[in-house]
């Protein structure tokens, strides 16, 4: 699945992203709307990920639907 259909099925694929990611708040997920770099931010955030760190996980999620 590529990011504007992740995007386009945010509502459907929130439940999945906390599984995931599960330090995201139900208000991080509101926010970020399935916008890939608002989510990226976010994990760099409550994760301390890295820029590229975050693309990578990004990439293997969008893989996995």
């Amino acid at each position: 699945m590529n990011w504007d259909q992740v995007e386009g099925n945010w509502k459907q694929l929130k439940g999945r992203v906390r599984q995931k990611w599960g330090k995201l708040t139900d208000d991080d997920l509101e926010n970020i709307n399935g916008k890939r770099e608002e989510l990226a931010g976010r994990l760099q955030d409550r994760y301390g990920y890295e820029k590229e760190q975050a693309e990578k996980e990004l990439d293997a999620f969008a893989r996995t639907l």
